[in-house]
């Protein structure tokens, strides 16, 4: 079902992962897509792919820790399509570059984790918000993590509190868009492997040191076995199948709320 039928999604982190997923099935759903990324390389492939189901799609170049990029971003998809109808705020980091090859975190990993995991979120809110208020209509979809769901100990500490306080933000903004109907909520993905967790699961094999032969695919299998409930990985069109649900007229009622997909496993993550 074409249930967002020539719609227009901006989707920021669109170049890989978890971003890519979800503007492939947006397209699917009918929406055309805005792929915004700094790797502009990649938010091209994304582009092509979205095009390759019949729907329209315009990479950009955004940087999300910069107003002005986001300011950008909204510009270019209004000028194309002369409106935004979904933001999903994706983009995201796990740390300064090769914070995977720190035991703890350094204060750049802070510094880069924030910027990017809440104000990237808070930027991009922010530079959509008055056109979906004008128009009395939007849906934002925020994409955390179910490592926002409590704390953690390991050099992921900048990352996990990033993303707690991508929930909160959400939800701060879900109050106030409310009487504007237009409606914010929150996906807090379990385990996926995305480029991210290739790093992660360096880290953890190099901080451990006894598994030398093992690759990072591997020790996230087993990860995922071991703390999993439902005993599989979760997918970037897992996620894409619940965002487009919630950008949908079917969720027009739910706002403010933070959803799982993690297979059972967000009160066990670590």
């Amino acid at each position: 079902m074409n249930q967002l039928e020539d719609m227009v999604a901006v989707v920021t982190g669109g170049a890989s992962g978890i971003g890519r997923g979800i503007a492939e099935i947006l397209a699917t759903k009918g929406a055309n897509v805005v792929v915004a990324d700094i790797d502009i390389a990649g938010a091209k492939k994304t582009a092509s792919l979205v095009e390759s189901f019949g729907r329209e799609s315009l990479a950009v170049q955004a940087d999300v820790t910069d107003p002005r990029g986001t300011d950008g971003m909204i510009s270019n998809a209004t000028s194309v399509f002369g409106r935004v109808d979904i933001l999903i705020s994706n983009a995201g980091v796990g740390g300064a570059p090769d914070f995977y090859k720190r035991e703890s975190p350094s204060e750049e990993d802070w510094d880069v984790t924030y910027a990017t995991n809440v104000r990237g979120i808070v930027n991009s809110i922010e530079s959509v918000q008055d056109t979906m208020i004008n128009r009395r209509s939007g849906k934002i979809v925020v994409i955390s993590s179910a490592s926002g769901r409590r704390g953690r100990g390991d050099a992921m500490k900048p990352y996990a509190a990033s993303k707690a306080a991508a929930i909160n933000v959400s939800q701060a903004y879900a109050l106030r868009l409310a009487p504007s109907n237009i409606n914010v909520n929150t996906i807090c993905p379990g385990l996926i492997w995305t480029p991210l967790w290739d790093k992660i699961a360096q880290l953890r094999l190099a901080i451990d040191g006894s598994q030398p032969d093992k690759s990072p695919r591997q020790y996230f299998e087993e990860f995922v076995l071991d703390t999993i409930p439902l005993g599989r990985e979760q997918t970037p069109s897992d996620i894409g199948k619940l965002t487009a649900f919630l950008c949908s007229d079917q969720a027009r009622n739910i706002t403010g709320q933070a959803i799982n997909v993690s297979g059972a496993g967000a009160q066990i993550f670590n």
